[in-house]
């Protein structure tokens, strides 16, 4: 694998158009550092899965530049893959091979000397946590298990690199964060850019040295976590009026101390930005009272990047489920993007 040139990303004006529906990606400028692990973050059908997949070579872009590795992903796709590992949304198990014979297979595609291969992929999984399971078929392990497993298998040939589009999508907490533990020790011990796309803001927050809002395409925000949340400023004050029947009067109080900002319901709460921060929950407190208002729950949060989120596209990121026509003709998979 080539160590010539340095481990980053670098994008500009990237576009991607399918057939039906507006662009899937529509212009964006990336710059990922050397060592950096970068969180993609935004809904299903903003783009990022499909940035992914130019980034990767597997599909072309309609527009624009990248370079990857030091290498344009048109231009020198081969170069490209050889100092990159992707664990993508689909995982491109064989449920009747066991995970040593994954490895086996891996390490002989990648070209390692035959005398290092059984070493790797013993020492991968035992890293990813597979060690007891080695000789188990993939057919019977949990979702979490397959997800370290495509982990491993994309770090056979020590890439450079790694690309993980939403490797944690559906996983428990605990899988979850054993995940999060492997990805930080890329970063932080082998010197691996990560680029991390996902839908869960605890996982950008928690993982990423900086964080690029993707939404219809294009990108909103970029900027470390912490920078991106001093934007805001104003903590988030959330309210549960005991009578749901009364969450619109709950919604008119709290407009008053938003500065103009529409509050916006988080399940069974009404909540809004504090204009005049935490020193302003008081005045909240009397309005309520003097509206006769009983509440369930009253609680003031500092700025997260949920608020960063809304305040950039005006609405949250959990629970959304839109799957936008352009996103959804994406390829998921090599195989895909090569039939």
């Amino acid at each position: 694998m080539s160590h010539e040139h340095p481990a980053s990303i670098e994008v500009e004006g990237l576009v991607k158009e399918f057939k039906k529906g507006p662009r899937a990606v529509d212009g964006i400028d990336l710059h990922v550092e050397p060592g950096e692990i970068y969180g993609f973050l935004g809904p299903n059908g903003a783009g990022k899965s499909t940035t992914v997949l130019m980034l990767t070579t597997l599909l072309p872009p309609d527009a624009g530049t990248a370079r990857v590795a030091g290498f344009e992903v048109r231009e020198d796709g081969a170069r490209v893959r050889e100092n990159i590992g992707a664990a993508l949304q689909e995982a491109a198990l064989d449920p009747f091979l066991t995970a040593r014979e994954h490895m086996r297979l891996q390490t002989a595609l990648h070209g390692l000397p035959k005398a290092e291969r059984r070493k790797r992929g013993d020492t991968l999984i035992e890293r990813v946590g597979l060690g007891d399971a080695a000789d188990r078929k993939v057919g019977g392990y949990s979702g979490g298990m397959k997800r370290r497993l495509d982990l491993a298998l994309a770090l056979v040939h020590n890439p450079r690199i790694l690309f993980l589009d939403e490797p944690t999508t559906g996983l428990d907490v605990q899988s979850r964060t054993a995940l999060w533990d492997e990805v930080g020790r890329l970063a932080r011990d082998d010197g691996v850019t990560v680029f991390l796309t996902t839908q869960y803001l605890e996982e950008a927050d928690a993982l990423a040295n900086r964080v690029g809002i993707i939404d219809h395409g294009r990108l909103v925000a970029e900027g470390t976590p912490q920078s991106l949340k001093a934007e805001i400023g104003e903590p988030r004050v959330e309210a549960v009026p005991v009578d749901p029947a009364r969450r619109d009067d709950v919604a008119r109080v709290l407009e008053r101390f938003g500065g103009g900002e529409c509050p916006h319901a988080i399940d069974e709460s009404i909540a809004v930005r504090l204009k005049g921060g935490a020193a302003s929950l008081a005045g909240v407190v009397r309005a309520l009272d003097s509206e006769n208002i009983e509440v369930a729950h009253l609680q003031l949060h500092a700025p997260t990047l949920d608020d960063v989120f809304l305040a950039k596209t005006g609405r949250t990121l959990e629970g959304s489920g839109e799957h936008e026509e352009d996103d959804a003709e994406a390829p998921r998979s090599a195989e895909a993007a090569a039939a």
